[in-house]
């Protein structure tokens, strides 16, 4: 018996329509599925609804974009967990299989990774520690795509000490720093001119955003590196992790980041070459 943890957008009807598909699908043939509480009230289906550890399933199916991918990353903590999403969304990166290829792709998965009719897709997380000026520690996030060091109030620019291995580098005056990872490279980095970068490397990207200064390029680091984030000045700052912002920071306030130890697994059916992914995306043309 597997254990499928369906983990859905919450504003889209189709999503709902596929959760119900899979999950009577899974029960027919003997196998467990649950919804998460939110998840289920969000989509009025409250008959799926257990409040259980995410960390407890052999496998969590997302149904929806690149967003309720990110959430279903974020939701089994790190723990080695393979990942399933199906596209509802727009561009896609992180999901495997479109809406009409679902049920097919819940066999091939039950099948087992033995019978190589799927393989895990490892990729690079980072870990980002906030501590204040006195050394208190504010809190750790993981992040499968960037966590953003960002100016609170419009209008205004802050001031941000980077230091790579504990050696002072130099000091953005900017709108704010992004620290990616290649997965990341394709979000919020690449709308700021960050270099793309293939997932199969391990790297740490750095981008300003609207730097107000001569030095505007992207550092791509290797992931030994500790990068340190320092608010200078006295306007406040604020953390955001794969979108959603997680904490507010004052003068001498730091973030560090370093790669985590887990890694987002996700479930691919077949091998893709990245350039190809990003062209069928992009809608580019061959010239």
């Amino acid at each position: 018996m597997v254990s499928v943890l369906l983990v859905s957008h919450h504003e889209r009807a189709a999503a709902g329509d596929l959760a119900v598909e899979a999950a009577q699908w899974l029960r027919n043939h003997g196998h467990e599925c649950w919804m998460l509480p939110r998840d289920a009230a969000a989509l009025s289906l409250d008959e799926y609804c257990m409040d259980r550890d995410p960390r407890e399933a052999d496998l969590v199916l997302s149904l929806g974009g690149d967003g309720t991918m990110l959430r279903a990353v974020h939701l089994v903590e790190g723990a080695p967990i393979p990942l399933l999403g199906v596209n509802l969304g727009r561009l896609g990166y992180l999901t495997e299989v479109e809406a009409v290829d679902l049920i097919p792709a819940l066999e091939r998965f039950i099948t087992g990774p033995e019978t190589g009719r799927w393989h895990l897709d490892e990729r690079l997380m980072l870990e980002f520690t906030v501590c204040t000026g006195r050394g208190e520690d504010l809190g750790t996030w993981r992040a499968l795509n960037e966590g953003v060091l960002e100016k609170r109030d419009p209008g205004q620019t802050v001031r941000l000490q980077v230091r790579i291995d504990g050696a002072a580098f130099t000091t953005y005056a900017a709108d704010g720093l992004i620290l990616a990872t290649p997965t990341g490279s394709t979000a919020y980095s690449f709308s700021a001119r960050g270099p793309v970068v293939s997932p199969r490397h391990r790297a740490i990207l750095l981008t300003p955003v609207a730097p107000h200064m001569l030095f505007d390029r992207s550092l791509v680091l290797d992931p030994s590196e500790t990068v340190e984030l320092e608010v200078l000045d006295h306007q406040e700052a604020e953390l955001a992790i794969d979108g959603v912002r997680v904490a507010v920071l004052g003068p001498g306030d730091i973030v560090t980041c370093r790669p985590s130890e887990s890694t987002a697994q996700f479930v691919r059916f077949v091998e893709r070459q990245y350039h190809q992914i990003l062209k069928a995306k992009f809608g580019l043309m061959d010239r």
